[in-house]
């Protein structure tokens, strides 16, 4: 099994989310991540859909998503022709005795602090997964008071663009 990352155009309309998820649901695959948001067209939407999954049942569950009527294209993008990314909001506990050394971790990563209190600090970083993870495990041991991370957003790389094509 392994990872794909769909990139899928919908129209804006309410209950396009759940009847895409239902699909997936309906078929016993785990949802990894997923992200919406508006397009360059307001009527627009782009919804990128991480799953693990093998090949022949992704074919399939693409077929049955074109037939959803507010799917608009769908578009596997491959790791190396996509920029993906995500965004990872962490409180870190940051007193005085570690502070600085929590400050040098942020730089190496070319994160932000964003939040500052005497006893934490709230750190924003984007990047591919595997920055976002790395970053988490260095982070860990001065203590994670909260987190939130977002899911991954992609789009491919190059002049082309699905939506431009896909509007109907």
């Amino acid at each position: 099994m392994s990872t794909h990352t769909l990139s899928v155009l919908v129209e804006n309309k309410p209950g396009v989310l759940a009847r895409v998820a239902g699909l997936f649901s309906r078929r016993g695959f785990n949802i990894e991540s997923l992200a919406v948001g508006p397009t360059e067209h307001p009527d627009v939407s782009r919804m990128t859909i991480v799953v693990a999954v093998d090949e022949l049942p992704l074919e399939q569950v693409t077929k049955q998503l074109n037939k959803l009527v507010n799917v608009i294209k769908i578009v596997e993008l491959e790791r190396g022709s996509a920029v993906q990314r995500e965004l990872l909001l962490v409180k870190v506990r940051a007193d005085a005795t570690v502070r600085s050394q929590v400050l040098e971790t942020v730089q190496l990563f070319r994160a932000k602090v964003v939040d500052v209190s005497p006893e934490a600090l709230t750190i924003e970083a984007t990047g591919t997964a595997d920055k976002i993870e790395a970053l988490r495990r260095m982070l860990e041991p001065y203590g994670v008071r909260e987190m939130v991370q977002s899911g991954m957003v992609a789009i491919g790389r190059g002049p082309r663009s699905i939506t431009a094509t896909a509007v109907r």
